[in-house]
């Protein structure tokens, strides 16, 4: 599923091609997600330019003119591609034609990924918000009996962050995925936190070194343990794995238990 780092760079890309824009038309092929009818949806954003392109957790947030937002989540399969004219991907969920016969389509074998008209943003604040800080995080911490793998993956505590990426976090701080979350003392929460940002920060970064045009997949390469083509960590030490409803964990014995 793609993450923060990778809606970050799909950002900057559907930005570049799409940004003042006029959408023409919107095409719901896949309505099975759908919670606005299409007419409500087409009579909001037709004619209306596309103003901004906003990241809120793994939402991808089309701003248009009028104000009215066109939110997308991917979910684990959903693909973005563009087109020019007439779509010819297949599994369409809804395309997008702008000036000029640009188009966007959204994709998914699984039509699990969705469109939605002015979504409600949840409280929980992004990895990138400033509401996201150091007091929050150890605030927060301090009152939760989970580990902290599973409190970095909860949308509800931070969004943004998913399986591939809390496990690089972890490791970067040294900190156990196992680890229960009040137990963590606050110089391994200062260590956490400038971890979540460096991580997901250079991940971007190296997103769009390796794909400079990327708008969909998932570019891994350079993670840090996560991935399963990997013996050792950056360090030396041999990467673990422990899996548990369909979600592995990667880790190494450089991270600290605390529990």
């Amino acid at each position: 599923m793609p993450e923060l780092p990778d809606l970050e760079a799909y950002r900057t890309n559907l930005l570049k091609k799409l940004h003042h824009k006029k959408l023409q038309s919107i095409t719901v092929e896949n309505t099975r997600k759908l919670t606005t009818p299409a007419a409500t949806l087409q009579k909001a954003l037709v004619g209306q330019p596309l103003e901004s392109i906003d990241r809120v957790g793994k939402t991808l947030q089309f701003k248009f003119g009028n104000g009215h937002v066109l939110g997308m989540h991917l979910m684990l399969h959903g693909k973005l591609y563009f087109f020019k004219d007439h779509n010819t991907e297949k599994y369409p969920i809804a395309t997008l034609l702008f000036d000029g016969g640009t188009g966007l389509v959204l994709t998914d074998w699984q039509s699990a990924a969705h469109i939605m008209l002015d979504p409600e943003n949840k409280t929980a604040p992004d990895a990138f918000d400033k509401a996201f800080s150091e007091i929050y995080l150890k605030d927060l911490l301090s009152k939760k009996r989970v580990t902290i793998k599973q409190f970095l993956l909860d949308q509800d505590n931070v969004q943004g962050i998913g399986n591939a990426y809390a496990d690089d976090i972890l490791w970067d701080a040294r900190i156990s995925p196992f680890s229960i979350c009040n137990k963590i003392p606050a110089a391994a929460v200062k260590k956490l936190y400038k971890s979540i940002h460096d991580v997901l920060t250079k991940a971007e970064k190296n997103i769009l070194k390796s794909e400079p045009d990327i708008i969909n997949g998932e570019v891994r390469d350079f993670m840090l343990v996560h991935n399963k083509k990997l013996k050792e960590s950056p360090t030396g030490a041999a990467i673990e794995t422990s899996s548990q409803k369909g979600r592995t964990t990667y880790y190494t014995a450089e991270q600290q238990l605390f529990e």
